[in-house]
């Protein structure tokens, strides 16, 4: 799961498909606060920005490189934000 300031759509969608990552769910207008001392993005008057959200299952020997291009993408300008979360996946149909 990747969650992203909206102004990092752009670049969360240009990483997915250089590393080949086909299959994603996408979702807009996520609220919420970075642990590491983010604003909040509500999308309101106070706090106007907003995140998204892409959830993709990858091949494990994507995962480095998955969150190495994030990594990469959050340093370029850590006052957007983006993080990226792993978890197992069990099963899928």
């Amino acid at each position: 799961m990747i969650v992203f300031n909206q102004a990092n759509t752009e670049r969360v969608e240009y990483l997915l498909d250089m590393l080949n990552v086909r299959g994603f769910t996408f979702f807009e207008q996520v609220q919420g606060r970075g642990t590491n001392g983010g604003e909040p993005h509500r999308g309101t008057h106070a706090w106007p920005e907003m995140n998204s959200c892409v959830i993709t299952i990858v091949e494990d020997e994507q995962v480095a490189p998955l969150l190495e291009a994030v990594k990469k993408l959050d340093m370029r300008n850590e006052e957007v934000g983006v993080r990226a979360f792993v978890w197992p996946i069990e099963a899928t149909v």
